[in-house]
């Protein structure tokens, strides 16, 4: 009686530690089940060429963003105006048919003329003043603005000092430019820098700038070394004056709808990794300059270095205008910022 009593304790003891067994193991299987990954896709569009630093350094933001939300969140980068110009990529941005774009200050400028001071000409001495203002009290100054509009200033980039190119003389005085028929984006500051010269100014989207050089629609054009070169400009431009007289850079910019869906973990890591973007695209751009120059000398283009003072001194024209369009209140403002941070 008490073996069969305890063969009896022993098989029970056995069952439940069995029993024990297979319920650990169900838990484990049904533990290592994971729910499934919600995968938030973004658009970024922009409007440079494949291999320009600027559509390079959105890719690099684009791997980075995926690999740092375990692929929750996927950017797909479409470059060289794919959806669009420049200001229809802007306007898609701020209705929510597009999530991020890259637009410059002069496109900027139309939902808010504080952008515009930006362009003012020669109001920055170099590249590390510029980053100075925009970085710090600029970006504090109007990221307000573009959230009104809809949208959240992630960082700046980069795009670069302007300069001239032509096909008809080299440019070395202020005088050289008078009577040219030159190409500008259609943004104010531009083309009145180009008046304030003497240059008759014609507006062309930035795609048909090519044809319209070759065709003789226009004599020249004005934009930084990266965009001549990288868009083949040299081709049918055989005189390049580095003038920089005019300093612009992309704006990284986010739908606010989008961002306020975000988690604030995911806020900070698209943040983080728009300045690490920006911060590489600037690095690039300023090291790829003085190598460009040379490309461009070897591919035929005489380049020369006139003496931006000579230049300067004869923007007071376009400093008008810009002050009309802009308001004096909002270029007083932003002047104030490019002394006390020069």
């Amino acid at each position: 009686m008490n073996k069969l009593f305890l063969v009896l304790c022993w098989l029970t003891i056995i069952s439940t530690f069995s029993l024990g067994g297979c319920v650990s193991e169900k838990e484990s299987e049904i533990d290592q089940v994971k729910e499934p990954i919600e995968v938030i896709e973004m658009k970024l569009g922009h409007y440079a060429a494949k291999d320009h630093p600027g559509n390079i350094a959105a890719q690099k933001f684009a791997e980075a963003v995926e690999s740092r939300t375990n692929g929750s969140i996927k950017v797909t980068v479409f470059p060289d105006n794919q959806l669009g110009s420049p200001p229809e990529m802007l306007e898609q941005n701020i209705v929510g048919a597009i999530d991020m774009s890259l637009p410059t200050q002069g496109a900027l400028d139309k939902y808010s003329k504080k952008f515009s001071t930006v362009m003012i000409p020669f109001a920055f001495k170099d590249y590390e003043h510029a980053y100075k203002v925009l970085d710090g009290p600029f970006k504090e100054w109007v990221e307000g603005d573009l959230e009104k509009q809809g949208l959240i200033f992630l960082s700046n980039w980069e795009y670069g000092f302007r300069n001239i190119t032509n096909n008809l003389r080299p440019i070395n005085r202020p005088e050289d430019v008078e009577g040219m028929r030159l190409r500008t984006p259609p943004e104010i500051q531009l083309q009145s820098a180009m008046e304030a010269l003497g240059a008759n100014v014609t507006k062309i989207a930035f795609p048909e700038t090519y044809m319209s050089l070759k065709q003789g629609v226009v004599d020249g054009q004005e934009n930084p070394v990266a965009v001549i070169y990288h868009n083949n400009l040299y081709e049918v431009q055989p005189y390049l004056a580095l003038t920089q007289h005019v300093y612009n850079s992309m704006v990284h910019i986010i739908s606010k709808e989008v961002w306020d869906q975000l988690t604030k973990e995911q806020q900070t890591i698209i943040r983080e990794e728009s300045i690490k973007a920006g911060n590489w695209m600037r690095e690039e751009m300023q090291k790829q300059e003085a190598e460009i120059i040379i490309k461009l000398e070897e591919e035929g283009m005489e380049i020369t270095y006139p003496d931006r003072e000579l230049f300067k001194a004869k923007m007071q024209y376009a400093n008008d205008v810009i002050s009309v369009y802009a308001g004096k209140e909002n270029v007083e403002t932003f002047l104030e910022m490019v002394e006390e941070t020069n």
